[in-house]
Formats: C-alpha cells, structure tokens, sequence
C-alpha cells in the first residue's frame, strides 16, 4: 500500500505539468515522455551489449584465442565525400541571437545541422568549420537538441567569442576541432600577433548588400556567413558588421548567372551548399541551378552572361567595385 501511494504521489507530480494543456497538447507531451524512456532504455540496453562485446574479446585475447591486433571497422568521423578537403575556413557567425524569435532560432539550429552535414558529405569539403558567438537562446536550443549532439560534431570549432578572434588571438590555420563552446575564455585579453593584419585580410563576409561580387574562392582564405534567420527583415546588417570589423565583404553571383521569380531569400545551409558545390565544378551557375529551390525558377530562364553587359571586380582589399553584375542579387539573405 504504502508503494502504491507513493506511485500516484510520484504520477500526480509528473501530471502536473500537463495541467492546463489542450487534450492533443497532453497527448504530444506524453507521447514524447515514452519516447525518452525508451531512448534511455535503447541506449542503456547498447551501452551494456557494448561492454560484453569488450569483455569477450578480452577474455578471447587473453585465451590466445584472437590476436591483440585485429583491425576493426574505423568510425567515419571525417568527411565521408572521398575527395581532398577544400583548404579554406568556413565561418558560421552567430552573434545575432537577439534579433531572432524563438521559432526563427529553432529554425536556425536545424540549418546549422544541414550545414554540418553537407559539408560533411561534400567531395570537396572545407577543411575547417567553425561556429562563433555561441551563447544565448542558441546555444540552449543546440544544447536541447539530441542532448547536445552538435558537441560530438568532427571536425568543427565552436567559439563563444565572436569571429574576430581569428586575427585577435594567435591560432593556426587550421588547428584540430575543438567542440567545447567554452573553450575559449571570452573575458581574456586579446593577443595581437605579428600576423593579425595577414589574418584580418584573408577573411571575407559574404553579404548580400556588398557592392563586390565573388568570381572565385580561395585556399587559405577565410569566408564569413551571417547565421541569422530573419525573412530578410533587417538591411545592411551583415555589411555593417562587416564594416565595423574591417573585413573584406563580397555577395554571391546570383544576378550574374540567374534571374529567379520569388525573393532571393537563402537559408544557412543553401548558401554553404552553393559554396561546396562550386568548390566541386568551379561554375557559380551549376552550383546556383543545383541547390537553390526549382520553385524560385519558375517561368525563368537562365541569364546569358554574354549580353547582360555587366561588370564586376574580383574583391580585393581596398577597392571600390566598377559597377554590378545584376544589383537584384541584394536581396539575398543568408550569403
């Protein structure tokens, strides 16, 4: 009897939080209850198979019934696509939590998890990714997903401090990844290196509202992607950002190559996809044709560059484009 109270006492206080809630809303949060039970129970029940698997073999071994140095099958845990990395770095700037809604945000960290895994898969990947201002709502919400699956993430860098501590601190060019976002102390001193201009100049924002336009991307340098999911609401941010920081800044070609019926709205991920997949074919127009949504196309044709007369400079510190190559290509967000 005195179980049996103590149960419903136990049922009463996880009962509580539903109180309140719509039937279909009762029913979601019970339903996502068992399905964390039995995720801890599929884990545990793994976790054990595991370790009996591992004494086996070592009582196998210690029979000489094996040898010590059997090969066994490698993890992936680099990327999966078979060709050489593409040797630049590819930037995910995250410094505007504030400027998002809770939803816009969710939708964020499930971009910031497809950016991952293409580049990832990607023949030609970046050989480093890194993700900067990691804090706030953003963090919470990539801590809650997957209990914080984006921390065993290979081959990424996550950084509190924002991506300026590329030429404020002394790193290298590409050091091993690092999945702690507290890895870097964000109240430290920074340290100017001998080569801090080198660095600051190698980094490039890409911003739709930039008057360069990027012909080509390039080993060793840095290339800088505003992770904010705002439906193209806030103007010149990333330019402006841009600016602050003393950094070149460039937009895509999409003008160029292009002409699309709706907006040039592009997520996180569809921007990186674009950049891998031209890293891949060195085409800016089969990699805009390959990833941006075949809705955005319709009742379009494809621009012939020989004829749209325009001009464009390659960007280069310190000089001032000659003109655009189509100036509806600001509109892009996320690039």
């Amino acid at each position: 009897m005195e179980t049996e109270s103590v149960r419903t006492e136990a049922e009463k206080e996880q009962a509580t939080p539903t109180q309140g809630l719509s039937k279909k809303a009762q029913k979601r949060a019970a339903k996502a209850a068992r399905f964390h039970e039995l995720k801890l129970e599929r884990r545990a029940r793994e976790k054990e198979a595991r370790k009996r698997k591992q004494q086996e073999r070592a009582r196998a071994v210690a029979n000489g019934e094996c040898e010590v140095n059997t090969t066994h099958k490698r993890r992936k845990t680099g990327a999966v696509g078979g060709g050489s990395p593409f040797n630049a770095r590819l930037v995910i700037d995250l410094g505007f939590d504030e400027l998002m809604t809770d939803k816009e945000i969710n939708s964020l960290t499930s971009q910031l998890a497809y950016t991952y895994s293409a580049n990832r898969r990607a023949s030609h990947a970046f050989s480093s990714l890194l993700f900067t201002s990691v804090n706030g709502r953003t963090k919470q919400r990539l801590d809650a997903m997957n209990d914080a699956g984006y921390r065993r993430w290979s081959n990424t860098e996550w950084w509190e401090d924002s991506y300026e501590r590329i030429w404020t601190r002394s790193l290298s060019p590409v050091g091993p990844p690092s999945h702690d976002p507290t890895n870097a102390p964000t109240n430290s001193t920074p340290e100017i290196t001998a080569d801090a201009d080198d660095l600051r100049r190698s980094v490039v924002y890409f911003t739709a509202d930039s008057e360069h336009e990027v012909l080509e991307l390039k080993e060793g340098e840095t290339y800088v992607i505003g992770g904010i999911c705002d439906h193209n609401r806030y103007k010149n941010l990333c330019l402006n950002k841009a600016n602050t920081s003393q950094i070149r800044h460039a937009r895509l070609p999409i003008g160029r190559y292009v002409s699309l019926a709706t907006r040039k709205v592009l997520t996180v991920n569809q921007v990186v996809e674009i950049l891998l997949k031209w890293v891949e074919t060195r085409d800016w127009e089969k990699a805009f044709w390959a990833v941006i949504p075949k809705r955005k196309f319709q009742g379009v044709k494809r621009v012939d560059t020989e004829d749209d007369g325009s001009t464009t400079n390659e960007v280069e510190d310190g000089n001032e484009p000659s003109g655009y190559a189509n100036k509806e290509s600001t509109d892009l967000e996320g690039a």
